[in-house]
């Protein structure tokens, strides 16, 4: 009779063990440690429900460095370029836009961001704008690094020549397609009555409220001063609204002089003209305080960034704000030279 007793496997063919969670320090709480993919996506608390703006409202405000703010200048001017752009999310984290076919996508790289004209080789580009894939026979790219200059009229204009090609050949969207149509340019997003009719159970916002993007995040327009920053923390949700009362006086009262403004559906603070120490935006389960020179405070602030200087704080449901040493880093922040996009 076959002996039938279990085999049990040599050490050599187990599973490996999985590491330990990483332990961030500050609040104690455990956290996975994530991988990091290319291009660079910041992790994202958006559920698969949001529409494709919506994701990129929040991609934008959780890059929190020049690159954010160099993709969302071209996001402004690609949709300032024609109203009728369509607006897209794909291949797992890529802002898309469509004109009768796909002509652009964007992405954010560790040093760089790259924005991707699907027929850029047929396009004449007289400014030569063009820097990157100018020996293949469809697409072009504009690579553009920290400090990099883009020319606003010459884009549009390359954005209106992109246009007129698509609208003079078959060109498909991208597969899958689930775009969206903005009216105007962002933030501002005007929802059709066809729209909102799609959407049964899920009433409209009165025009006087904020719409509330992933995370619950407030989408809030691009302003400076002390008002709009007002008007983005009274649209916090529930808790959350309690922690940015919080953080903005203890801010206000341990930089008297500070420099307020909403960026990017974010609340910035900055010390006179040396640019922004401070941010913070609402994530689904917590209130995101970013520290944009957190590297060089002590102690470092918990929790770890990409972002190369950048450090942060993580609020949750019922924690308690540490108010002395918070205030601490705050003053630290302040005399340092800040984060200019």
């Amino acid at each position: 009779m076959a002996d039938r007793r279990t085999k049990q496997a040599s050490p050599s063919k187990r599973a490996p063990a999985k590491a330990p969670a990483k332990n961030l320090g500050g609040s104690g709480r455990v956290q996975a440690k994530r991988s990091l993919a290319k291009p660079d996506h910041p992790a994202s608390q958006a559920p698969i429900a949001l529409e494709p703006a919506q994701r990129i409202d929040q991609y934008l405000a959780d890059l929190g460095d020049w690159r954010g703010a160099r993709l969302a200048e071209i996001r402004q001017l690609i949709l300032e370029a024609n109203s009728k752009v369509v607006e897209d999310w794909k291949w797992m984290g890529s802002p898309v836009w469509s004109y009768q076919g796909m002509f652009a996508v964007a992405n954010a790289h560790k040093d760089k961001v790259k924005v991707t004209f699907s027929h850029g080789a047929q396009l004449s580009d007289p400014k030569g704008l063009f820097n990157a894939g100018l020996t293949g026979n469809k697409w072009r790219a504009i690579d553009l690094r920290e400090g990099d200059k883009l020319p606003k009229t010459a884009f549009k204009a390359l954005v209106r020549e992109a246009l007129a090609y698509n609208a003079q050949h078959t060109v498909p969207n991208s597969k899958g397609s689930r775009a969206v149509l903005l009216e105007k340019a962002p933030p501002t997003r005007k929802v059709t009555p066809a729209k909102a009719s799609a959407k049964k159970g899920s009433p409209l916002p009165p025009p006087s409220q904020p719409v509330l993007l992933a995370g619950g995040n407030p989408q809030i327009a691009k302003a400076d001063g002390d008002a709009p920053v007002q008007t983005y923390i009274a649209a916090m949700p529930g808790w959350k609204r309690d922690v940015g009362r919080q953080l903005d006086a203890l801010i206000t009262r341990t930089v008297p002089n500070v420099r307020k403004a909403v960026r990017w559906n974010t609340p910035f603070y900055g010390a006179g003209e040396q640019g922004w120490f401070l941010g913070f935006h609402c994530v689904t389960k917590y209130v995101k305080v970013a520290f944009f020179r957190g590297t060089s405070l002590s102690p470092l602030p918990p929790v770890e960034s990409k972002q190369k200087g950048v450090r942060y704080l993580h609020i949750h449901e019922g924690d308690a704000i540490d108010a002395k040493l918070v205030a601490k880093w705050i003053q630290q922040s302040a005399t340092l030279p800040g984060w200019k996009p």
